[in-house]
């Protein structure tokens, strides 16, 4: 998931710093959860998933991600 979410989170062109402030947590945080050091609750993993307009488990798993746009 970490790389998959990092590789998504940067084609929607977000930082972590606004992404994290897009979703309503910490760079810190949010890093960590990138990184794989945390794990999103699941009303967390909902808002990142929203945030990223991600279908499904998406994020979640290795196959390529479906965008709305």
């Amino acid at each position: 998931m970490r790389a998959k979410l990092k590789a998504i989170r940067e084609a929607h062109g977000y930082t972590q710093q606004s992404f994290s402030d897009l979703i309503g947590i910490s760079r810190s945080h949010y890093s960590q959860i990138e990184s794989g050091d945390k794990q999103p609750s699941l009303k967390l993993a909902f808002r990142i998933k929203n945030a990223l307009k991600c279908y499904g488990d998406d994020i979640f798993d290795n196959s390529m991600p479906i965008v709305r746009k």
